[in-house]
C-alpha cells in the first residue's frame, strides 16, 4: 500500500481532538458524510464549522478494522472508536473515512459513523 495506516490514523485522530482550521486543513474541498441525523455532501468550509469547539472529545481509542486502497490516490479505512464527549458522556461507534491524495497530502472526503452501545 502506498497510504501509510499509521499516517491516515493519526489524521483521523486529529478530526476528533482538533477544531475548525484543521479540517480545513485535512478535508477535501467537498466531503460526502453520513451520520443517523444527517446525510449530505458538505463543502471544506461547512464540514470545518462544525468543529468550532477542539475540545469536544478526550480519552479517544481507535482501532482499526480494516484499510483498502483501491488505487494510489483514494483509501478507505475503517475503525471502531470510542471516546467521552466533553460532557463525560460515553460514545462509540464504527467509523469509515475516505481519503483522496491531493499535491498537498491525503484529504478526507467520505466520513460516515453508525452508532453502538456505548459502555457507560
Amino acid at each position: 500500500m502506498l497510504a501509510s495506516e499509521n499516517e491516515l490514523l493519526e489524521i483521523e485522530k486529529g478530526f476528533w481532538t482538533l477544531g475548525e482550521a484543521y479540517y480545513k486543513a485535512h478535508a477535501d474541498k467537498e466531503c460526502l458524510v453520513a451520520f443517523p441525523e444527517m446525510a449530505r455532501a458538505m463543502s471544506n468550509a461547512d464540514l470545518a464549522a462544525t468543529a468550532k469547539s477542539p475540545d469536544r472529545w478526550r480519552d479517544i481509542e481507535i482501532e482499526l478494522k480494516g484499510m483498502v486502497e483501491p488505487g494510489s490516490d483514494i483509501v478507505m479505512l475503517t475503525y471502531e472508536a470510542r471516546a467521552r464527549r466533553k460532557s463525560g458522556e460515553a460514545y462509540a461507534a464504527i467509523v469509515s473515512t475516505g481519503y483522496v491524495k491531493r499535491a498537498d497530502g491525503w484529504k478526507m472526503m467520505f466520513h460516515s459513523q453508525t452508532p453502538l452501545k456505548a459502555d457507560q
